[in-house]
């Protein structure tokens, strides 16, 4: 049993990692850290996931001595998480980070959009982007993985199986819709709380969100796509899940053979092709690690429509496939 700490174990994402763990036939955590919640067991701060093999775990405080050597999840703010990578990747650990402090490479870009400085940047060389399906070989060889957000994960997955004709594209313009889960449920200051976006849906953030230029950096680094992105994101009147409408505007008349697309990802047990885009509904992929997607073409332009898990595969489960990639596991161990 390979024994795991899980740092920001408190929060939304914290609980997911807890939730799969839990049935984790090959991985077990053994440290957990929340300062709000330390001294307590998992069974007093969460008694709804009836956690039998975790439950009396205790959550530590977060400057709390780690077990050597063990992997770690980081599920900690963005400026915490590039300190705490900074104090533990020289122990040869692995670190699976799921903030956003490793994922952009252009340090102003990464000003801009975090409002902060990435302080090591000598750490972006050694990390690999975790998007399972696009970057397997280079994950299971790395011990630094930047879990990507939850909005480009719903993005670039279907993309990547676009990718050789992406260089026809002019413009890329993409609609996403997150629950509040996936875009600061607990802030309620800037009504982010399900009492403000009940029967209600709003954009936010537009042209500004940081998960924009994470997008456009992946998505040239797979393809040639050198036209306009634009990313508008919206809150949906839900807890969890994203919905992603991405309109890929072409050239000229292209049109995607559906049977090459599903060759390509027919071998991918958490991405599951639909024959009509009307078939992707968010309910069919909430507390799963799938991606779903599909798409339909028309003169010169294509729609594709895809859902996850902001929680799921937007975040833990895809965290967690990647630390069984690393470690030699199969990838759907604990997820399915």
């Amino acid at each position: 049993m390979i024994e795991v700490a899980i740092l920001g174990a408190g929060g939304y994402t914290g609980k997911e990692l807890l939730k799969y763990l839990n049935s984790h036939k090959e991985i077990l955590p053994v440290h957990i850290t929340s300062d709000q919640y330390s001294g307590k067991k998992i069974k007093e701060v969460f008694p709804e996931l009836q956690l039998s093999k975790i439950e009396n775990l205790e959550f530590q405080k977060h400057n709390s001595k780690l077990p050597e050597k063990i992997p770690m999840f980081l599920a900690t703010p963005n400026q915490e998480s590039m300190e705490l990578v900074h104090q533990y990747v020289s122990e040869e650990r692995i670190i699976i980070d799921l903030s956003g402090a490793f994922r952009l490479n252009d340090l102003k870009i990464f000003s801009k959009f975090y409002g902060f400085e990435q302080k090591y940047s000598y750490l972006l060389d050694r990390k690999v982007y975790g998007l399972t399906e696009v970057y397997r070989n280079q994950i299971k060889n790395s011990k630094l993985i930047a879990n990507p957000g939850c909005y480009p994960t719903s993005i670039l997955l279907p993309l990547f199986y676009f990718r050789d004709y992406l260089k026809y594209s002019s413009a890329i313009i993409i609609d996403s819709y997150s629950g509040i889960s996936g875009a600061g449920g607990r802030i309620e200051s800037d009504g982010f709380s399900y009492s403000n976006i009940y029967e209600n849906t709003k954009a936010y953030k537009v042209l500004k969100h940081q998960h924009e230029p994470e997008i456009l950096q992946y998505l040239k680094d797979f393809s040639d796509f050198k036209g306009t992105l634009v990313f508008t994101p919206h809150l949906l009147p839900a807890f969890r899940g994203i919905y992603s409408t991405i309109t890929i505007l072409w050239q000229s008349e292209i049109k995607p053979e559906f049977s090459e697309i599903q060759t390509q990802t027919k071998n991918e047990k958490f991405i599951r092709l639909y024959f009509k885009p009307e078939d992707v509904e968010l309910k069919k992929v909430q507390f799963t690690n799938y991606c779903d997607f599909s798409f339909e073409s028309r003169d010169k332009v294509t729609v594709i429509v895809s859902a996850i898990d902001n929680l799921g595969k937007g975040a833990a489960g895809q965290a967690i496939q990647n630390l069984n990639l690393i470690l030699g596991f199969d990838e759907i161990e604990g997820l399915k």
